[in-house]
């Protein structure tokens, strides 16, 4: 165990690195009701491609994998590659915790962090196709005490230019460090960052901002009425038979046997906090690679919503400060021509893509986040696999 004064300069680390990292199936079938409103029919829990890869692909892949990890120092690696016709493969690589040197496997929960918006921002465009919300509505016909409120849009929260502050400020960070075992709220989250000067005129700029999709979830409540917990269970984890799949923003506990999440300090990986609540709707998801894989697919083929929903949320730009998407649409980034998300905060990373052309779909998982040259280690190991998988 650390000694308190290291603990505390640790969390110190932990806060600044959060800040920076936070910064930083089937087709869907739809018709339209009376009135214009497209009934979406839920397709369920998808299977994985029947059969193996070949054992050439499965050795290339591994190969990369065993690269990557190689390169960047990562501890404990999870890959699952979906390729429809081919077959599948999922491999658990490494150590999932330093000090006890346990195995990873395919069947733990990780933590998704930012993946977590990609499933946000999939409820409102829900709301969107059920004619209960526009994405051009203004926040503040939901919420008060939005700054710009009368002029940020939905849109403008889910494609990230909305020109909120973050929530991460000096004021978020002391009562973080006081206690890092409380629990935030999400109208807490939201509260630290409305206390904030905006970064931006809404619609002028596209930098990401984890307070836009906190807002976005505070809007799924208030147009629901349920908890944000209560509408995601009910709109999406239920019907995809996601049960490997928990949003822990309330202290819940996190499924044993799991991972521990590390970043370098001083050059020595250093354990993190396990405190999902200061993520709220933009990052407080835990999944196993079989429930990650289901939502990549649904995620990429916009099954739960309607053709022109989706392809309304696929228009995207390249993001002025973020995440490395070659462009970011409504809480969707986009890599090479593979659609998905990545995530990554407290010692893990994460990344969920899919093929639409090929209906491929990968899904990384690591236990290593926030290194000094900024490199996403899921993201990495991705676009080392992507190659091996459009090739087949």
């Amino acid at each position: 165990m650390p000694r308190p004064e290291m603990r505390r300069r640790h969390l110190l680390v932990v806060v600044v690195a959060l800040a920076a990292a936070l910064l930083a199936g089937a087709c869907s079938s739809s018709d339209l009701k009376e009135g214009g409103v497209p009934t979406i029919t839920v397709p369920g829990r998808s299977k994985a491609p029947a059969g193996e890869l070949s054992a050439a692909t499965q050795a290339e892949l591994q190969a990369a994998v065993d690269a990557s990890m190689k390169q960047y120092g990562t501890p404990a690696a999870v890959v699952g590659v979906y390729v429809p016709g081919k077959g599948s493969w999922v491999s658990a690589t490494g150590v999932a915790d330093l000090s006890t040197g346990a195995k990873p496997t395919a069947d733990m929960a990780w933590p998704l962090r930012s993946v977590t918006k990609s499933f946000t921002v999939t409820l409102i465009l829900q709301l969107v196709d059920e004619g209960k919300i526009s994405l051009d509505d203004t926040v503040d016909q939901y919420l008060t005490g939005v700054p710009n409120g009368d002029r940020i849009t939905i849109r403008q929260l889910a494609d990230m230019s909305s020109g909120l502050a973050d929530y991460t400020t000096q004021a978020f960070v002391d009562d973080f460090v006081a206690d890092p075992n409380r629990i935030f709220t999400l109208d807490e989250l939201n509260a630290y960052a409305f206390a904030e000067p905006v970064q931006f005129e809404p619609g002028t700029q596209y930098v990401y901002t984890n307070t836009n999709t906190n807002v976005l979830g505070s809007v799924v409540e208030k147009v629901t009425g349920q908890s944000f917990s209560e509408a995601l269970s009910q709109r999406i984890l239920e019907p995809l038979g996601l049960d490997a799949t928990l949003y822990l923003d309330d202290g819940s506990p996190w499924p044993e046997p799991h991972a521990t999440g590390y970043q370098p300090d001083d050059g020595v990986l250093t354990e993190q906090p396990a405190n999902f609540s200061v993520f709220g709707p933009a990052g407080s998801l835990v999944a196993n690679v079989d429930d990650l894989r289901v939502w990549g697919e649904v995620l990429g083929s916009g099954a739960l919503l309607s053709p022109a929903t989706q392809q309304e949320r696929l228009q995207g730009h390249p993001l002025a400060k973020g995440p490395e998407y070659d462009q970011y649409a409504l809480g969707i980034g986009e890599l090479d021509g593979w659609w998905g998300h990545t995530g990554e905060g407290f010692g893990f990373t994460a990344t969920v893509m899919h093929n639409p052309e090929s209906g491929a779909t990968i899904v990384v998982y690591t236990n290593l986040a926030q290194l000094p040259d900024k490199s996403h280690p899921a993201e990495k190991l991705f676009l080392s696999l992507a190659p091996i998988v459009d090739a087949l």
